[in-house]
């Protein structure tokens, strides 16, 4: 008798703005390092979006979601969906620019333009003030014991765009990576990237940021990555790194960082085996 095998459906949202778009990252070299990483998993059928168009219609046929996007958010509506999808059992491994969203004009009419704060932040449980000039920095392993960061040592450096991120609900998330490697009078130059004014992303010790997070909501939960940073010479709008990546400032034209850090590539899979785990004993 054959056996019936169940799959285990995942909907991977990899994408810039505008549609279409690259939004200074490697999209595609993301989205085919997912792909490879879900393929492993033979009972996984995997579909993909742009962006969170007609996202109500892939949730219910999926346990988990994952996204990669530099610009594209979920609105209010899909909020909506997406949180009782995962308050049903559903999981969303959020990477990157996901706790990102859309700049608007300095209310104060100043130069520069500053993030504006979204529902899907409420609900992805981070919202993204600005990072420093791509540096080389140290993560520090919160949490020996999670699935997320099984293998990996006590720290580990990386060169990646250190994102400073104002925490949503942090009695509510299990911190998994931190660093306090960015000095606290100018976390990020006021003339870099976007305006921000006070620094909420540090913790009470005036160091330490959080850099990865487990929220649980009702059955499901959201693992939540800040680290990825990629380009290419078509892609690449940085205008100039930190020292620590290159001695003069020039920004390489070509750039994996993380995605070519053992450590990291631990972490990404570690983090879909954490997506497709509660589905994976369903289904066997």
């Amino acid at each position: 008798m054959t056996e019936t095998i169940r799959p285990i459906r995942v909907h991977v949202v990899a994408g810039g703005f505008p549609r279409g778009s690259w939004a200074g990252h490697d999209i595609d070299y993301v989205r085919r390092r997912l792909l490879d990483l879900l393929g492993q998993e033979q009972r996984a059928m995997v579909s993909v979006a742009n962006d969170f168009q007609d996202i109500e219609s892939w949730l219910p046929r999926s346990e988990l979601l994952v996204t990669y996007v530099a610009g594209p958010f979920p609105d209010e509506a899909q909020c909506q969906a997406l949180s009782q999808w995962i308050e049903a059992g559903g999981r969303w491994l959020a990477l990157h620019g996901t706790s990102g969203g859309r700049a608007v004009p300095n209310p104060d009419g100043s130069p520069g333009r500053t993030m504006s704060k979204a529902p899907h932040h409420e609900l992805l449980g981070a919202f993204f003030l600005n990072h420093p000039p791509i540096r080389k920095f140290q993560v520090d392993v919160r949490e020996t014991e999670h699935v997320l960061t099984q293998g990996l040592p006590a720290s580990f450096d990386v060169m990646d765009e250190l994102y400073l991120l104002e925490l949503q609900a942090p009695d509510e998330s299990r911190v998994l990576l931190s660093t306090a490697d960015l000095p606290v009078d100018d976390p990020a130059p006021r003339t870099f990237g976007f305006t921000y004014g006070e620094d909420t992303s540090v913790e009470s010790d005036d160091r330490t940021r959080v850099l990865g997070y487990e929220r649980s909501l009702g059955a499901g939960a959201v693992v939540y990555l800040a680290l990825g940073h990629c380009h290419t010479p078509l892609t690449n709008i940085q205008p100039f790194v930190h020292a620590s990546v290159d001695p003069d400032g020039v920004t390489p034209l070509s750039f994996r960082g993380p995605w070519e850090t053992p450590a990291f590539e631990r972490l990404i899979a570690n983090a879909v085996a954490w997506g497709l785990e509660a589905r994976r004993a369903e289904a066997a």
